[in-house]
């Protein structure tokens, strides 16, 4: 069966899931999830998505992000690729570090958001990695110590969780605690991290009961949420689909673009699409702009505009989220 494609919009609430190949070690040393850390910390700054919770385990991580303008798919190729690299040239290995497909599930943020931030920081504990809950609460590698105010992390969000728990600081920070806490005995949720309806409802039993009583829900495992937050995640979905058919159907291609760029920037479609790389800040502006609207609007992948364009695979990655804040800052559409 084909593998159905992510769903993903900005401001979308993403629990991630990724996990070593055959469950191996993803990290090894401290020095490991530092590397992990920095370079997570530099691609949520540089594509605008939030994080709120994170842990990192010996062979895998979870992480709870908002989309901004970057899809997360860009900004999770660009971190497991990346990590990677550098993995495997430290440790002198070779060959695919993580599964192949890491684990996106979109999220609906009432009632779950802050269940998915206890359960994601609850996992060092669930996994042996820490002691007991007080050695949770300074531990290096999870954002649960820092939503306390015992690590620094400037690129979590942590304001925003601590304000669902009150407007002091110090009295939320003490509410969250014992949130977390409480958590502990409801032990492993697969109900958080399953499958569609049965993830949504607490299992089989949950599920036959709303089948029992005559209520349709509609389901999709790669949501978390009640059947109408489902469903309107699933038609905002098969909008985008249509109108890339659609701008299809009108004759749009990477030419095609080129030339709406040209329009707009005053460049002829030739100077957009020449191979390498280009001088000139006009010309720079039109290759990036090509870029976004080519990857995010017709749903090229980065590798085969990379090797169209004579680029690296980073180079398209780089020119994509500065096409995306220049169709932002300047309110540009590709139709007009």
């Amino acid at each position: 069966m084909p593998r159905k494609s992510r769903i993903d919009a900005p401001g979308a609430l993403h629990h991630v899931i990724a996990r070593g190949i055959a469950r191996r070690p993803i990290f090894l040393t401290c020095e490991d999830r530092n590397e992990f850390l920095d370079r997570l910390a530099g691609i949520l700054e540089e594509s605008g998505t939030a994080c709120y919770a994170w842990a990192l385990l010996a062979n895998h991580f979870h992480l709870l992000l908002r989309t901004g303008s970057i899809p997360l798919s860009q900004v999770m190729r660009r971190l497991l690729t990346g990590y990677a690299v550098v993995f495997n040239l430290k440790h002198k290995r070779q060959g695919h570090l993580f599964q192949n497909r890491y684990k996106s599930i979109l999220c609906q943020e009432e009632p779950y958001f802050l269940e998915l931030v206890r359960y994601i920081h609850l996992n060092p504990l669930r996994a042996g990695e820490v002691q007991d809950f007080d050695a949770l609460s300074s531990a290096t590698y999870s954002g649960h110590s820092a939503i306390l105010g015992h690590r620094k992390r400037e690129w979590q969000d942590i304001g925003y969780v601590l304000r669902l728990f009150g407007e002091g600081v110090g009295a939320a920070r003490q509410r969250y605690r014992e949130y977390v806490k409480a958590g502990i005995e409801q032990g492993k949720r697969p109900d958080l991290i399953g499958g569609g309806l049965l993830r949504s409802h607490g299992g089989w039993t949950g599920l036959k009961a709303l089948r029992d009583s005559g209520e349709y829900q509609k389901g999709d495992e790669r949501v978390l949420g009640e059947g109408d937050f489902v469903e309107g995640v699933l038609a905002k979905a098969e909008e985008s689909f249509e109108r890339r058919y659609q701008l299809i159907a009108k004759g749009y291609n990477v030419e095609r673009i080129a030339e709406r760029v040209g329009e707009l920037l005053g460049l002829s479609p030739e100077a957009v699409m020449e191979p390498g790389r280009l001088r000139g800040k006009v010309r720079l502006m039109g290759r990036s702009l090509m870029c976004y609207w080519t990857t995010a609007e017709l749903g090229m992948k980065q590798g085969e505009l990379a090797r169209r364009l004579r680029l690296t695979q980073p180079a398209i990655s780089m020119a994509i989220r500065r096409g995306a804040e220049i169709a932002k800052n300047r309110k540009l559409s590709l139709e007009g």
